[in-house]
């Protein structure tokens, strides 16, 4: 029995944005460490299927739709799963978009799903679960999908990535926040270094400006060149979880580089600048 067996198995999981990409990857595998999976997604077929693909593989899992950016959903489903299940031992808020353009010139209907989705979205993942964890008195996890974009900046990725920053340092500081409460709750920022994944998919960039659709074909063509397999990076972060670790990387060494960067600009108090990756990316 592996480490994360003994933790998480008999244990009730609750992904957002299991349909697809990371959640999906981290709820087949808890699925396969032999917990009863709650699969949501804002779409309902994409859940059903991940639920499907667990049960098939003989575990447990249903699927339900979620829409979280909207809090009043993320109320509703965190009374229904301890209502019927008793107690979430693993809560990952992962649900999240990818936005790519200049500041002014994406919509500001996408700038919104992605600030609602990407932000609001654990937020309010976390304000609806931790009381009910809270009342149970069990000890629990938290994973907030952060990413290296947490430590980095990304001219024309500037919504997703200042959205991954905002979620880093709300994970610092709710880590701290269980400490102060006396709380069972162990807090984990999943920081995905390149997976394959389908979040740069060009039916994902609706409502993006069209200028951005190059820049989007070169990142799904980089990830899935080099990426690492997803099963792989979401089998290492369930592991690292258990292990009641903050910090979880699929790739550490992404992490350290990614860190050693944002540390030396904050140190030299630098100009951020263009350097010769981000402007061949870029095309520039």
């Amino acid at each position: 029995m592996t480490e994360e067996e003994k933790v998480f198995s008999g244990g009730v999981a609750v992904i957002t944005g299991a349909g697809a990409g990371i959640g999906m990857g981290i709820a087949r595998r808890c699925g396969q460490i032999g917990m009863t999976v709650i699969v949501t997604d804002v779409d309902k077929a994409r859940a059903d299927a991940v639920a499907a693909e667990i049960v098939a593989a003989g575990g447990k899992a249903e699927a339900i739709r979620i829409d979280v950016s909207q809090p009043e959903a993320l109320d509703a489903l965190a009374q229904d799963v301890f209502d019927r299940h008793g107690a979430v031992r693993l809560l990952v808020n992962n649900a999240g978009i990818e936005t790519l353009g200049l500041t002014w010139e994406i919509p500001v209907s996408r700038w919104e799903t992605t600030l609602n989705v990407n932000i609001h979205g654990i937020v309010h993942g976390v304000r609806a679960f931790v009381p009910h964890m809270l009342r149970v008195g069990q000890e629990a996890w938290i994973g907030n999908l952060a990413s290296v974009g947490s430590f980095g900046i990304m001219p024309t990725q500037t919504a997703y990535i200042m959205s991954k920053h905002a979620i880093q340092s709300f994970s610092e500081c709710l880590y701290l926040e269980m400490q102060v409460a006396k709380a069972p709750i162990n807090v984990s920022s999943i920081i995905p270094g390149m997976l394959k994944t389908s979040i740069f998919d060009a039916q994902a960039g609706e409502g993006e400006p069209a200028n951005a659709s190059s820049h989007r074909a070169t990142m799904a063509h980089m990830m899935a060149t080099y990426g690492m397999d997803l099963d792989e990076g979401c089998r290492r972060f369930v592991a690292q979880m258990a292990a009641r670790k903050f910090w979880v990387s699929s790739q550490p060494e992404m992490t350290e580089q990614a860190l050693a960067g944002r540390i030396a600009l904050f140190q030299d108090q630098a100009t951020p600048a263009l350097n010769d990756q981000t402007r061949a990316l870029l095309g520039l």
